[in-house]
């Protein structure tokens, strides 16, 4: 039998020593931390490995940019960016002197359609001219000439007393420059007569039944015949065109307010449309007098009427075909395609901005209206009066 006490004896020599065992008194303000320091000696420690060895750093010295703070750089390209907006800011462009540049007053802005041509030879050689005393104007057109004819503040008479020319009017108040057929038919279309086209064909002669069928539709309208239908015809039937040094064309905007039609491209010089009767005209007076300067003054300013009369502006109301400035500038291109002078009297002379002043109704002009066209006529009549005196011969 074994000896149990023997087993006891060897079984206690082989175990490790009991090691130190604290007290903590649980009740006591630190035993936390009595319990977590006895913890920590109860418990197997980690073995802590000594730190890897630093890699040997390259010899060198350290660069300035080395210890700049990226925000700092940032911070510097601000300021710098910000400074060159300024710099731009106050030194964009050329700083001026006002005071200098007005010192002659605002001057003066051409934005008209003004085209102001010389009279030109076989060759296209401008023939300068100086248009006064001796000088022969004949004008055709409808209420700009023929309103308040024969007393001195008429259109015609203005223009002889700035001009000391000789003015024949034969402006038809009430006409158009539109026809109303393509053939002269004085029975269906009586105030066709009074057209420009065929005003033109009875004062070359081009045309020579003109004249009867004028005395025929006179005789049609009767007492609605214009007042100075006869004196018009007398004065083309017997006036020698070899006489005359200018014609001047100038309709208001009658055909505006008429609806008529204004040009065709297919025929620009359709007698039913206002650009195509006009071109037509001036290429009948060009063909048998092409030694005459022709100009032609664009409507004033007028006014539309609504539906219940009251005014309103010509470059909103429509008549079945366009405003009135398109009329306007139509009839510009077609003077620039016939090299003949115009005179823009729609944004130049009596204009939207003026045109109260000007008017004595939504269409006619009154005397300072017609004093204003006859001046502006008159510039573009002279406009090359100074070109005379340089090509006068140097003297001796």
């Amino acid at each position: 039998m074994k000896n149990k006490k023997t087993g006891q004896n060897n079984l206690k020599g082989n175990l490790p020593p009991i090691p130190d065992i604290d007290i903590i008194d649980l009740e006591s303000e630190d035993s936390a931390g009595q319990l977590a320091a006895a913890s920590s000696r109860m418990l197997p420690q980690p073995e802590v490995s000594a730190p890897p060895a630093r890699l040997p750093q390259k010899a060198g010295k350290k660069t300035v940019l080395s210890r700049i703070n990226i925000h700092i750089v940032l911070l510097i390209v601000f300021i710098l960016f910000i400074l060159g907006l300024l710099y731009k800011f106050f030194n964009f462009g050329e700083r001026v002197n006002l005071d200098e540049i007005f010192k002659d007053g605002p001057g003066d802005v051409d934005d008209t359609f003004d085209t102001i041509l010389p009279l030109t030879d076989a060759d296209g050689n401008p023939l300068y001219q100086k248009y006064g005393e001796g000088t022969t104007i004949l004008a055709f057109g409808n209420a700009p000439f023929a309103d308040d004819r024969g007393s001195d503040e008429n259109l015609a008479s203005l223009i002889s007393q700035m001009t000391g020319a000789t003015v024949y009017n034969c402006a038809v108040s009430g006409s158009f420059l539109a026809a109303e057929a393509d053939d002269l038919d004085p029975v269906a279309h009586p105030w066709d007569v009074f057209n420009f086209y065929w005003l033109c064909g009875m004062a070359t002669k081009f045309h020579s039944e003109v004249p009867e069928k004028y005395l025929q539709g006179v005789e049609i309208l009767g007492d609605q015949a214009p007042k100075e239908a006869m004196e018009v015809y007398n004065t083309l039937t017997t006036l020698d065109l070899n006489e005359v040094d200018v014609i001047v064309i100038m309709y208001d905007a009658s055909d505006y307010l008429a609806g008529h039609q204004m040009y065709n491209d297919g025929n620009n010089t359709d007698l039913l449309q206002f650009t195509g009767n006009m071109e037509a005209g001036i290429e009948l007076l060009r063909f048998c007098y092409p030694d005459i300067r022709i100009m032609v003054l664009s409507p004033t300013y007028a006014y539309g009427l609504d539906e219940n009369g009251n005014y309103v502006s010509s470059d909103i109301q429509r008549y079945g075909w366009d405003v009135l400035s398109t009329y306007s500038i139509k009839q510009y291109a077609s003077c620039a395609s016939k090299m003949v002078t115009f005179v823009d009297n729609l944004y130049g002379t009596v204009t939207e901005d003026n045109a109260q002043d000007y008017l004595i109704d939504h269409l006619h002009l009154n005397v300072a209206g017609r004093k204003k066209v006859a001046e502006r006529f008159v510039y573009a009549l002279n406009y090359f009066e100074h070109m005379l005196d340089s090509e006068a011969p140097a003297p001796n």
